[in-house]
């Protein structure tokens, strides 16, 4: 997480929100978004209402630490930093009258992305029923 964020880590509601998963993370603070690139390699994509890509054509590589990043939810990402890395910034699809998806939601649905491509390693498929069997 690059500060600074609109909101504190610490927040009740927020850790109300992942109440199962705390313990699952790993979580990094950065001062700045240079500070971030200073200490991570791998393969970048901003994830923005401006980028020329969708989402789901990217490719996501496996061979080496992919981060997706986003931005504020009422700003996101600095004009600059897209502008630097064109080919790196993807979009989510959407209606062209809506302003932007909400965040968690933009997440999840670029962290399965990730996981599709990858064939959702370490994921189970197959759900149960409790009382019947399949």
């Amino acid at each position: 997480m690059v500060r600074p964020f609109g909101f504190e880590i610490d927040d009740k509601k927020l850790k109300r929100a992942g109440l199962d998963y705390w313990d699952k993370l790993d979580i990094y603070y950065y001062n700045s978004i240079e500070e971030f690139f200073e200490k991570n390699d791998g393969a970048y994509f901003f994830f923005t209402t401006k980028g020329r890509q969708v989402h789901s054509e990217a490719r996501y590589p496996e061979d080496k630490p992919v981060y997706i990043i986003f931005g504020r939810e009422d700003a996101g990402l600095p004009e600059e930093l897209l502008y630097a890395h064109p080919d790196e910034c993807v979009r989510i699809p959407m209606r062209n009258t809506l302003r932007s998806l909400n965040l968690s939601n933009s997440v999840a649905i670029a962290t399965y992305e990730v996981l599709r491509q990858w064939d959702y390693p370490d994921l189970g498929r197959e759900g149960k029923l409790t009382k019947y069997t399949w």
